[in-house]
């Protein structure tokens, strides 16, 4: 009996460290940490969100109900805490105290949530649960302190978002970037864009990848997504570099490295297989058909094209391929609205890059 107390203690101990270690994998380690009970709630909470948001259902109405899905992970997952904290301090107690299993649990529930109706005799006893009550509060802290820092990175990325609206649309667009500024008659004044941008992916690089569980966080707008809106900056970036006839704009191409470079890590975070260092010539989702026609759109426009079609493709492969597969597996995992050139594909099969004649 005193080796199975043993092990009961043992087992409880074990189940407080690992709610500890996850709270401070997940909110106070300033990166990114995996954390097996963090991730095992947001998994199980996804799979019931997709029985209840179904595909057949209209997008504005799915939208809305994955908008719950973040807040309400994080909420699932102090709850999960206290209850493996709730849990193993009941084992604690029952192999210390010598108590029946309702005493125990009775015990941790007032000590854990500080009610103070269930008082143990013994100084052991009395440490055990100021200890519980301490680690209860510290775990309220956590996420009361985590919360403020989740919104205001969430306020900024979403700054960055709506503003783009203005330039590309909604939802927005490589193509309908280029088209409005040639408009305006601002095409040679892009490079703001580029310029803007670069700083905005730096800085979701950094929270998103600090803070996993924003990527999973929707834009108040159904037709607003922080993947899109990558999607379509890098996009615009690759054209402009490709296709549009402008001198050679070192902005443009620091913008596509730092797009690229946050959303693989971001990407490494969940796991998304890709290749960190792919071939120019590497096969991308897009078509050259695809291509045909915004390069079509554009030229009616008179936006100012290049003229050798077949190396501008090339060279818009040759861009595009450096974020190609974690763009699109982005879009995909956090269920992003419909988008020109990233969620409208899904996980579709890479197509090879069509070097054939102009049309």
């Amino acid at each position: 009996m005193l080796a199975l107390r043993i092990l009961v203690v043992v087992a409880g101990v074990a189940t407080v460290a690992a709610a500890i270690g996850s709270a401070v994998k997940t909110v106070v380690l300033p990166r990114a940490s995996a954390s097996r009970i963090t991730r095992s709630v947001f998994v199980l909470l996804r799979g019931l969100f997709r029985v209840i948001a179904r595909p057949s259902m209209r997008f504005e109405r799915r939208d809305r109900i994955l908008g719950a899905y973040a807040p309400l992970g994080l909420i699932a997952t102090l709850a999960t805490w206290l209850a493996l904290v709730l849990a193993g301090f009941t084992l604690i107690f029952w192999g210390t105290d010598h108590e029946g299993w309702r005493a125990s649990f009775d015990l941790s529930g007032s000590s854990l949530f500080t009610l103070g109706f269930t008082r143990p005799e013994g100084l052991g006893s009395t440490a055990l649960i100021f200890a519980e009550a301490a680690i209860g509060l510290f775990l309220l802290a956590l996420l009361v302190t985590y919360l403020p820092s989740i919104d205001a990175a969430f306020s900024r990325r979403e700054v960055g978002i709506t503003a783009l609206e203005v330039r590309a649309g909604s939802p927005p667009s490589a193509r309908e970037m280029i088209w409005r500024y040639w408009q305006l008659g601002r095409l040679a004044e892009i490079h703001e864009v580029w310029a803007e941008w670069e700083r905005w992916f730096v800085d979701v690089e950094e929270s998103h990848t600090s803070h996993p569980t924003l990527a999973f966080f929707r834009s108040s707008h159904p037709d607003h997504s922080w993947i899109t809106a990558a999607g379509a900056v890098l996009d615009g970036a690759a054209l402009t570099l490709s296709s549009v006839d402008l001198p050679r704009d070192v902005k443009a191409e620091f913008c596509i490295r730092s797009g690229y470079l946050c959303l693989r890590a971001i990407a490494d975070y969940f796991q998304i297989a890709h290749d960190p260092n792919p071939r120019p010539d590497d096969p991308i989702s897009i078509g050259r058909d695809e291509w045909n026609d915004v390069i079509a759109a554009l030229d009616d426009a008179g936006v100012p094209l290049k003229p050798d079609r077949d190396q501008a493709w090339r060279d818009f492969v040759g861009w595009r391929v450096n974020y190609d597969r974690v763009l699109i597996s982005l879009a995909a995992l956090t269920e992003a609205p419909m988008a020109l050139w990233s969620s409208d594909r899904g996980m579709v099969p890479m197509r090879p890059p069509v070097f054939g004649r102009n049309r």
